[in-house]
């Protein structure tokens, strides 16, 4: 596992957010070499980064799995970057900041927090998670008030937390109808290097956010599956040619369209299974996994990304 300092040209790549499986016992423990298959699957694509995030559940994460996850994580081959994710909440985060002392990350994700906040607060929240863990953070924009109702306020507080030093990268995955039209972006860039800014919703907006916005890579839910035709479409941007990784993502849409309608997570975590990669098991509560008719639609959608 990378353990070595990040430097900017680390966010010029595919991130993939791999599901955890789990057993289907009593307590839907954790199956480490199931998720090890997952993670595999992935690298053997050409994938290098694993964010373990939304998509792993760790919203939902006991303090023992967290600990037992940072030493799976630490355990894997060292051409990986994996990342973890923490919170949301404050309290949360501080009980998961000494845990992450022991370990050696480079880095370590927040989740978006959906309870009461506002900017100056939410700065000093992870300000303190930071200085007691120990590592600078990634931030996760993943709606326009994650950092309070006050949008530009928010955006000042992510400027100074990177301008401190106190954030090396942020996720940037707000959904729009037209992802060319993105003024909360555009405000965002003006504040921040972009070199550090990861699309973060998936193959469907990720050319424009490269070529348009210049960001530097793009994560991935669906990738997982299709690894090695994300990485070559990530490629293609870079070179610059969008038709080709436009025609190239038509891949994707199949399961993106069902992961929107369904619920990303759930769908990737039944996905997984449904492309033979290994059985992903169970998922905690507070969701439900898909019913067999939902699941009926998953071998044709993933059977273009495994040709």
């Amino acid at each position: 596992m990378k353990t070595s300092a990040i430097q900017k040209t680390d966010w010029q790549g595919v991130f993939a957010v791999p599901p955890l499986a789990r057993h289907r016992d009593a307590v839907r423990s954790i199956n480490w070499e199931a998720s090890g298959k997952i993670a595999a699957h992935i690298h053997k694509g050409g994938v290098t980064r694993l964010i373990y995030g939304g998509n792993a559940f760790l919203y939902h994460i006991t303090l023992a799995e967290f600990e037992a996850l940072l030493d799976w994580l630490s355990s894997l081959d060292d051409a990986l970057w994996a990342i973890p994710s923490a919170g949301p909440s404050f309290g949360r985060l501080m009980d998961q900041a000494p845990i992450l002392r022991r370990y050696k990350f480079p880095t370590v994700m927040h989740l978006p927090c959906g309870d009461p906040r506002d900017a100056k607060g939410l700065e000093a929240g992870l300000t303190d998670f930071a200085n007691a863990c120990g590592l600078p953070l990634i931030l996760y924009l993943k709606e326009e008030n994650n950092f309070g109702a006050d949008k530009l306020a928010g955006l000042d507080a992510v400027a100074r937390m990177v301008d401190k030093g106190l954030c090396i990268g942020i996720k940037y995955a707000v959904v729009r109808q037209d992802p060319t039209q993105d003024a909360y972006l555009t405000a965002l860039l003006e504040r921040v290097d972009k070199s550090i800014v990861v699309s973060g919703i998936g193959e469907r907006p990720a050319i424009i956010h490269m070529q348009q916005f210049q960001l530097p890579g793009y994560t991935t839910g669906s990738g997982c599956i299709g690894s090695a035709f994300t990485q070559q479409m990530f490629e293609l941007c870079q070179a610059g040619d969008r038709a080709a990784a436009a025609a190239l993502r038509e891949r994707f849409i199949p399961l993106e369209d069902i992961r929107d309608a369904l619920g990303p997570a759930r769908v990737l975590h039944a996905a997984t299974t449904a492309a033979g990669i290994a059985e992903a098991g169970a998922i905690p509560p507070f969701l439900t996994e898909l019913t067999s008719e939902q699941q009926a639609a998953l071998p044709a959608a993933v059977a273009s990304l495994l040709a």
